[in-house]
């Protein structure tokens, strides 16, 4: 199977790192015009500078904004009025205990996880039901299936995305847009790199110990028994972007490892 997004714009939020630059790449790689995001201009050249000396010839350019608020996302649209292909991938997480997470807390991940992708696909939706042509994918979690009890905000933003993946998806029916959400597992990301590299200098272990352990204590159920790497779930994304998936939509694609214990 030969990938050519040749011709197609591509938004992908929260890409200056990790799974968000991965996918960039990955979309970049197979052709598409990238547009990468960032909270910072330092991040989002630093990002493009990436892309361009991984993929030669990739056509990337950035937009710098908070897509956690309104303003950020209207800044996008203002600068990026159209996509064939957007990836909700922009998100936060932060284990805390239950009775510690504030309602800042939760209103500050609700914002940042859920609202950035309702508002962004809000827009980006009605262009691609237009042109009758769109690929639409919200990066969700295990966490949304497994609810994590030491970051139950996280988890509940998770589920959401999902839940409004599949409505989105109704919604879009007889169309030819898609909209999937991708579950990652514990992947090796700038967040999860960092946890790991603290993990790996308490404990005194390399930080492949380190993400081992971190798996088997707290993901035990993972059949892969390991961390991802970024590629991986972008892998997963690329396809879902290409025209061979074009039977693909209402979908929730597990690229977890195998931690979520069903076949369905």
């Amino acid at each position: 199977m030969k990938i050519d997004l040749t011709g197609k714009t591509a938004i992908v939020s929260g890409s200056t790192a990790g799974i968000g630059l991965a996918i960039a790449k990955g979309l970049a790689n197979a052709g598409a015009a990238v547009t990468v995001t960032g909270r910072t201009q330092s991040r989002v050249d630093d990002a493009i500078k990436t892309i361009e000396n991984q993929v030669p010839g990739a056509s990337v350019d950035g937009v710098a904004a908070d897509l956690g608020t309104a303003e950020g996302c209207n800044e996008l649209i203002r600068q990026k009025p159209d996509c064939d292909i957007l990836i909700n991938n922009v998100g936060i997480f932060e284990p805390k205990p239950f009775f510690d997470i504030t309602d800042d807390d939760w209103q500050h991940f609700f914002d940042v996880n859920v609202m950035s992708a309702v508002r962004l696909s809000r827009h980006y939706a009605q262009g691609m039901k237009e042109r009758d042509w769109g690929r639409i994918q919200f990066l969700s979690s295990e966490s949304a299936l497994n609810i994590p009890s030491e970051m139950v905000h996280y988890g509940m933003t998770k589920t959401a995305v999902q839940s409004i993946s599949r409505g989105l998806a109704k919604v879009l029916s007889g169309t030819g847009v898609t909209v999937n959400a991708v579950l990652p597992g514990p992947t090796n990301s700038e967040g999860v790199g960092n946890m790991i590299s603290n993990i790996a200098r308490e404990q005194g272990v390399s930080e492949e110990e380190a993400g081992a352990n971190f798996v088997k204590e707290n993901r035990p159920s993972s059949i892969i028994q390991r961390i991802a790497d970024v590629e991986e779930v972008a892998n997963m994304s690329v396809y879902l972007a290409s025209p061979q998936a074009s039977a693909t939509t209402g979908a929730a694609l597990r690229v977890e490892g195998g931690i979520v214990d069903t076949m369905a």
